[in-house]
């Protein structure tokens, strides 16, 4: 007599074959999610001479050339205490969204081989992108602590100055992540979605306070173009805008409030807080959350037709 084992089970118990539960199966397969983590770290740099070392040259290199064309030539040092600090907190936050943001877009059509034998949750590949992105950002950051350990940093750090990093990190990391699936997806179907997204990370330095600070933003939007202070307001709930400013509290407030509050210093004075610091963070954070929710319908809606179409 046979006997069914599987007869006293409902048929709720069993799922449908290639169905997945977006986001939520990436916990399921977390062995498989450390092992993709561990392959894009390991492969980052194989046969290079350099090695690990080209996680410091980059952003060493974009601080370098910004700091030499915008701070010498045309004065912003001048203009911004402790540049140098300003400049390079501001690189290191933008590289983490332009690498996570890059890579989880080309991460589906990457893994094209994969994609089409077997069947596994396609946003693993996103969320793996975006935690090595996220380990390759951690050397520079650990560069820039240094730098600011050397200029009385720690002396002025406060409990709300560690918080702004863990915000401003979580901040990006969620928003690469939304906007790395939606693209992602798009990107398995019309390959403009890689030139779309190269033009928007292309923007992302300029469109951000890196290299400026945001009250030349609101005296050229208020005074010099005249026009309304709501976009001023826009422009700072933009998750990338807050980011950076989440990491000039962190890092360049304190370490440049001894300078510029020394007796003997005749540069300009500190720059001003962005108004609403504390409530934009939460609100950049929901718009981050948001996008998220966003790139995961996006990418489920797109998703049954990855394997025809890769």
């Amino acid at each position: 007599m046979n006997h069914d084992p599987f007869a006293g089970l409902p048929r709720t118990a069993f799922q449908k074959p290639g169905s997945s539960r977006g986001l939520v199966d990436v916990f399921h397969w977390r062995y498989l999610l450390r092992l993709l983590v561990r392959t894009g770290v390991t492969t980052r740099y194989r046969n290079s001479v350099l090695g690990w070392t080209w996680s410091y040259v980059r952003p060493a290199a974009q601080f370098l050339v910004f700091w030499i064309v915008l701070g010498v030539f045309v004065g912003a040092a001048g203009a911004i205490p402790n540049y140098a600090v300003y400049l390079f907190s501001g690189i290191v936050i933008i590289n983490l969204f332009s690498e996570g943001f890059k890579n989880a877009t080309t991460s589906i059509v990457g893994n094209a081989a994969l994609v089409r034998k077997v069947f596994l949750p396609r946003q693993l590949f996103a969320v793996s992108s975006v935690i090595v992105a996220f380990v390759h950002f951690l050397p520079q950051v650990g560069l820039l602590l240094i730098a600011c350990l050397f200029l009385g940093w720690i002396t002025h750090i406060t409990l709300l100055s560690v918080l702004a990093i863990f915000a401003g990190v979580i901040i990006v990391l969620v928003f690469s992540l939304g906007l790395g699936l939606f693209f992602g997806a798009v990107n398995v179907r019309f390959r403009d979605a890689e030139n779309i997204v190269e033009l928007m990370l292309l923007l992302a330095t300029w469109a951000s306070p890196v290299l400026y600070s945001w009250t030349m933003v609101q005296t050229a939007v208020e005074k010099t173009l005249d026009w309304p202070s709501w976009i001023v307001e826009l422009y700072l709930l933009n998750p990338i805008t807050q980011a950076v400013e989440l990491f000039h509290y962190a890092f360049w407030r304190p370490a440049t409030e001894e300078m510029v509050s020394a007796a003997d210093y005749a540069g300009d004075a500190m720059i001003a807080l962005p108004p609403g610091l504390a409530w934009n963070t939460l609100w950049t954070f929901l718009i981050a959350v948001a996008t998220l929710l966003i790139g995961q319908l996006v990418f489920r809606r797109l998703e049954g037709r990855f394997a025809q179409d890769l």
